[in-house]
């Protein structure tokens, strides 16, 4: 039922080192205030922070209290104040109203500003602007990689999608090549380097640049990890915008997995409080269905239940010594599972609950009639319907990018009708969205002759302008040659199944979407790997737009052993979907390799519409 790793699967590094470098690190940091402090923590930080040092180890080291940066009057009475923020103008603001106001009451404390994961200049220029930068101390907390499971390892910058390929802010690069540093550092050399995007390319080539410069620290040491491939989001925006259907994903746009943990509601727990589980491979149940498409899950959850009832019912002929080994070495991890089981029970009936509300099955027949390019105009009624209906805004927002992207761009009447429908049934505070996913290319509007077909074009020669204006709106509803369309056919993304896809036993990476799609930014991965460079796939490139943009790097001297060979790291800059980690840890399965995966952060097609929104929730 669960997918087993191989027997031959190769160790995993371990990046446990990861948070103790960084606990260090920040440790470092505060013991550089000596004596009693209050710390202020960024929103933002707080999970992060409590995956690296609980409040505890804070405590430890003359933390006294901890408050949350917010709009509002401090009332600290410590005479040392610590603030643990990310570099943004906001907060540097707030820091300033602080001093300030400290200042006009006559009150001398110190202050220290701890900036994660780099400090920017602009930050101190508005410190210095607002008169305070001579009473702050500033500093960096490089924290940049923060391990969210064995094989899984994020900067948790949401913001980089949005920074990066909406405002073209390279900022984060920097973060980026530090984090690549960081592990090639600790790890070894990684001998052979692939990418594809403009933001890999810029990454890879400061990161060369700075390995030249630190005379490679590296050199002379066994690679631990055969392979790195890093990929930009914006390659492959059509995984990202679909509805997940592995369990993991569907936990995800359900509930919200935030840096690693979930909160599950009463309506889980079945009880008045919530409960934050943490969603890891030590949750032995969780990591048996992690990975499996969600019409199975039940069915396994069952079957384990009935296990455990027969490991309990075992104790019933025990006699006294039998017994006393029972309580001491099983009772508690029995009781350990056994409320997993009945927590992921939970969430499963809950996820039923709500898809069954929403009519997920129409939902998902539609996603897949645009990605197979079938009945585009029931489609398109489909999302005008979801719209007219007040669904959810974001929901909409996704269909009609993925409709978009699916189709090269919307034909100009229906960009008009669905542009005008969506404002008048969510609101004119929209507008600028349209702006946003125009420019990042996620819904755009085809240009006049951008639907002309080859026959089109041929016919267009042979009769006059305003004729062949006519043969090209009545073509334009038929046949729209979309590079996605292009890219599909050439990758073999929609696979051809005779009868129906077995989801129990799944035959290729397909099974994510239920058989109906192979995600794009996989079978990118597994072609350049499968070939060890992009030759071949010239074609692809073009597709995509990435012609210029595709590099590989492989050492001359290889030290590489063939178990690292097997371990590939997966850089996602832009952030991934658990749906295309779920397809790629089958990939490994099938073809002996053991995925690692690296990335900005955990993304889904809510939080990619949400950080294209100028309405904030």
């Amino acid at each position: 039922m669960a997918f087993p790793h191989r027997l031959d699967a190769p160790e995993l590094p371990d990046f446990s080192m990861l948070k103790r470098l960084a606990r260090d690190q920040l440790i470092y940091l505060l013991e550089q205030l000596p004596g009693k402090k209050d710390l202020f923590i960024e929103a933002d930080l707080m999970s992060p922070l409590d995956r690296i040092a609980n409040v505890s180890i804070l405590k430890q080291h003359e933390v006294d209290k901890l408050y949350k940066v917010e709009n509002k009057p401090a009332i600290s009475s410590s005479e040392q104040l610590c603030f643990l923020v990310r570099p943004r103008i906001k907060n540097m603001r707030y820091v300033a109203s602080l001093v300030n106001a400290d200042k006009s009451a006559g009150r001398t404390r110190k202050y220290k500003v701890i900036f994660s994961p780099q400090k920017f200049h602009a930050c101190e220029m508005v410190l210095e602007e607002e008169g305070v930068y001579g009473d702050v101390s500033c500093d960096e907390w490089a924290f940049s990689l923060l391990p969210l499971d064995v094989d899984l390892l994020s900067m948790e910058l949401p913001e980089f999608f949005r920074d990066y390929f909406l405002e073209g802010d390279q900022r984060w690069i920097n973060t980026v090549v530090q984090a690549l540093h960081l592990l090639s550092t600790l790890y070894g050399p990684f001998p052979n380097c692939y990418g594809i995007g403009r933001c890999a390319k810029m990454s890879y080539e400061l990161w060369r640049t700075l390995e030249e410069e630190e005379d490679c620290e590296t050199k002379g040491r066994r690679p631990e990890v055969g392979h790195i491939f890093l990929l930009d989001r914006d390659v492959d925006f059509v995984t990202a915008l679909c509805s997940q259907v592995v369990y993991e994903g569907l936990v995800d746009d359900t509930f919200r997995i935030k840096c690693g943990s979930v909160d599950f509601g009463p309506e889980v727990t079945s009880s008045d409080r919530s409960l934050k589980v943490l969603l890891n491979a030590e949750d032995k149940v969780f990591h048996e269905i992690r990975n499996e498409h969600f019409s199975n899950v039940f069915g396994f959850l069952s079957q384990k239940a009935r296990n455990l009832q027969a490991q309990y019912d075992r104790r019933r002929g025990m006699d006294i010594k039998q017994m006393k080994n029972f309580v001491s070495q099983e009772l508690k991890g029995l009781k350990q599972e056994h409320r997993l089981l009945s927590v992921h029970i939970g969430a499963c009936e809950s996820i039923m609950k709500k898809k069954t509300k929403q009519d997920f099955q129409e939902l998902i027949k539609t996603e897949h009639a645009l990605l197979e390019g079938f009945n585009i105009r029931e489609s398109t009624s489909y999302i005008e319907e979801h719209i007219d209906r007040q669904v959810s805004p974001i929901e909409s927002l996704r269909l009609m990018c993925l409709l978009s992207i699916t189709e090269n761009g919307l034909i100009p009447k229906d960009y008009r009708s669905l542009k005008t429908q969506y404002l008048q049934s969510y609101g004119p505070e929209h507008l600028l969205t349209f702006s946003n996913l125009r420019r990042a290319g996620l819904l755009t509007e085809q240009a006049p002759g951008d639907t002309l077909t080859a026959v089109e074009s041929k016919v267009s020669k042979l009769v006059t302008d305003k004729a062949a204006g006519k043969i090209t709106d009545a073509f334009s509803s038929l046949a729209k040659r979309s590079n996605f369309r292009a890219i599909s056919k050439k990758l073999n993304l929609i696979p051809r199944v005779d009868g129906e896809y077995d989801l129990k036993v799944p035959r290729d990476m397909a099974y994510v979407f239920s058989g109906a799609y192979v995600p794009l930014s996989c079978r990118i991965i597994e072609q350049v790997l499968e070939r060890r460079s992009w030759q071949g796939l010239d074609e692809v490139l073009r597709l995509l737009n990435c012609s210029e943009l595709a590099f590989t790097d492989m050492a001359k001297d290889d030290k590489a052993s063939s178990e690292c060979l097997r371990l590939v790291f997966v850089v996602f800059l832009g952030g991934c979907t658990f749906s295309e980690i779920s397809a790629l840890r089958f990939l490994g399965r099938e073809k002996g390799f053991r995925f690692i995966f690296l990335t900005t952060a955990v993304t889904n097609s809510a939080r990619l519409m949400e950080a294209m929104s100028e309405v904030k929730a």
